[in-house]
């Protein structure tokens, strides 16, 4: 009898403990949600890209960022802290504890998927290309670039084009990875690399900042014909911070309905028709597989 009543009173125990494991979980995913609310503050990881993220005489600019305060405003979390990271350690960063959200307008997949959580779409982009004055090897694409192995194209590491390039027959040697958008065009500039490619805003701004009559924007660029294009782009979170990305969707949707992500993505040079996510477009689909490929 006394063998039976410890297996009970161990069989309770076992059970509170788990119990308690599991509130004090939730309590603890919970509690960064109101722990930013109470201080009022949000750590922000960014890679510097114009429009999407950047800073600009010691203060955050870009649409990303300006989507990410105004949500968080709704929030009441009105001081957005910023640290800025090359793109490829954005994800490492937050998975390290070192940002509570990413905002640079990051492209949702899969892949990504697998190490972050994202929120709802909050705006769509294309990709274009760079090169010399007068376009002398006659690029519009990215098979055009591996038509040439001679080409060389300078990227930003850990961006998606790398992925697009690749699938559309690029070799590896034939990809200069960098930084930073603005060691991109000078790569171009100087010889060093014969084309450069990113977001289709992000370049033609990125050409007009360098002041260059050497560089040239390849208005009609062939879009690659790849899962993946166009890219959407979302705030990106730690995976266990479920219930500030809930939050955070929650006000989102408020401001894509009231049209205050318009007015942002047309105050940072995206045209809202071009730009704006489909309805019918959600973080589920581009984190599934199968769905993301037949996009």
């Amino acid at each position: 009898m006394k063998k039976i009543f410890v297996l009970v009173v161990l069989s309770i125990s076992i059970l509170l403990l788990a119990s308690c494991g599991s509130d004090n979980s939730s309590s603890s995913e919970e509690s960064l949600l109101v722990k930013l609310q109470e201080e009022g503050k949000v750590t922000v990881g960014l890679s510097n890209e114009k429009p999407y993220a950047y800073i600009r005489d010691g203060e955050l600019k870009g649409a990303a960022v300006e989507i990410a305060e105004a949500v968080f405003h709704e929030l009441g979390i009105d001081n957005v802290e910023s640290h800025l990271a090359d793109y490829s350690q954005l994800i490492p960063g937050i998975n390290a504890g070192k940002f509570d959200v990413i905002t640079a307008g990051m492209g949702i997949n899969p892949d990504r998927c697998e190490n972050v959580i994202f929120a709802e779409p909050e705006l769509k982009y294309g990709y274009g290309l760079i090169v010399p004055k007068g376009n002398p090897l006659g690029l519009k694409s990215y098979k055009d670039i591996a038509d040439n192995p001679d080409v060389e194209i300078a990227t930003m590491a850990g961006a998606m084009e790398n992925g697009f390039l690749k699938s559309e027959g690029v070799a590896d040697n034939q990809i200069v990875g960098l930084a930073a958008i603005p060691e991109m065009i000078s790569a171009v500039e100087s010889g060093r690399a014969d084309v450069t490619t990113g977001t289709d805003v992000t370049i033609k701004l990125a050409l007009e900042s360098a002041n260059t009559e050497k560089l040239e924007f390849i208005s009609d660029f062939e879009q690659p014909d790849v899962e993946g294009v166009p890219t959407y782009g979302a705030a990106g979170f730690h995976k266990d911070s479920t219930e500030l990305r809930d939050a955070y969707n929650e006000k989102l949707a408020e401001l894509k309905e009231d049209g205050t992500i318009d007015k942002i993505l047309e105050e940072n040079g995206f045209a809202p028709d071009n730009h704006r996510v489909e309805d019918n477009v959600t973080e589920d689909m581009l984190c599934d597989p199968e769905t993301y490929s037949n996009m």
